[in-house]
């Protein structure tokens, strides 16, 4: 479905019935990524995943965008469709990242957090070390045609190679590199909700140590840390994840 926000034409999905979810799909994704899990959550709850500005189905940024602007974007949606605040939010990435400054500026104000893989910790080192690989992480845009056994293999690869959650297509450059150098931990500090936190021991563009601070950082919070899984945790092990999450938002 489409509607125009912000005067940005937006791909949206809203399934399910019940308490309502929102669904944040990472930089370089699309909420496809997210598919599967909105898939299995709208048997129980009423989803919506929207494609952020530069993503999916949603037109670019008409200017450089950094979190906040996007935390706004996702505020607007909700007046556009007439939606009540989300009974929980579920980040990816930078999704994750949006999230936290989202709640940070009180553009959302959910009961429950769930932070999968989130970007948003940040120093000079990976900042820099982000923005220097820009070029890698085009790899997104050129795989998109793939099956999804080569798309998914080649872009794990890419991630290894940057070491970065962001792959950009080169109009969103500036917008990226605005974005990588904003750091949520004080946002995050600042949260009172309940918080699931979710990583995986080969993530190579979040480590599970940016999951240990958010767990210091965030007081009614749990981490739980998938053996295994990379920085897709969510598709490399959707049973346990799914389950996790199911279990938290009861």
């Amino acid at each position: 479905m489409n509607v125009i926000v912000n005067g940005l034409m937006t791909n949206y999905q809203l399934t399910g019935q019940g308490k309502l979810i929102l669904l944040l799909h990472g930089w370089g994704d699309s909420s496809k990524g997210l598919a599967d899990l909105s898939q299995a959550l709208a048997k129980n709850y009423r989803v919506l995943s929207v494609d952020l500005p530069g993503f999916g189905g949603t037109q670019n940024p008409k200017e450089v965008w950094d979190l906040d602007n996007y935390s706004e974007f996702i505020a607007s949606c909700f007046t556009k469709l007439d939606l009540k605040q989300p009974y929980a939010v579920i980040g990816h990435s930078n999704g994750g990242a949006v999230a936290i400054r989202a709640l940070g500026l009180k553009k959302l104000q959910p009961k429950r957090l769930v932070l999968l893989a989130a970007s948003g910790i940040r120093t000079k080192q990976k900042s820099r070390r982000l923005i220097l690989n820009i070029i890698a992480k085009t790899g997104n845009i050129a795989t998109i045609w793939m099956p999804e056994r080569y798309r998914k293999a080649l872009r794990q690869s890419l991630y290894a190679t940057a070491g970065s959650d962001m792959l950009v297509a080169p109009e969103l450059e500036e917008t990226f590199k605005k974005t990588v150098r904003q750091d949520v931990q004080n946002d995050a500090a600042n949260l009172d909700l309940p918080t699931l936190i979710i990583n995986g021991t080969e993530d190579k563009a979040v480590p599970v140590q940016d999951g240990q601070q958010y767990k210091r950082l965030i007081k009614d919070s749990k981490l739980e840390i998938i053996d295994g899984a990379g920085h897709f945790v969510h598709q490399d092990e959707a049973q346990k994840v799914e389950g996790l999450i199911q279990e938290f938002l009861k």
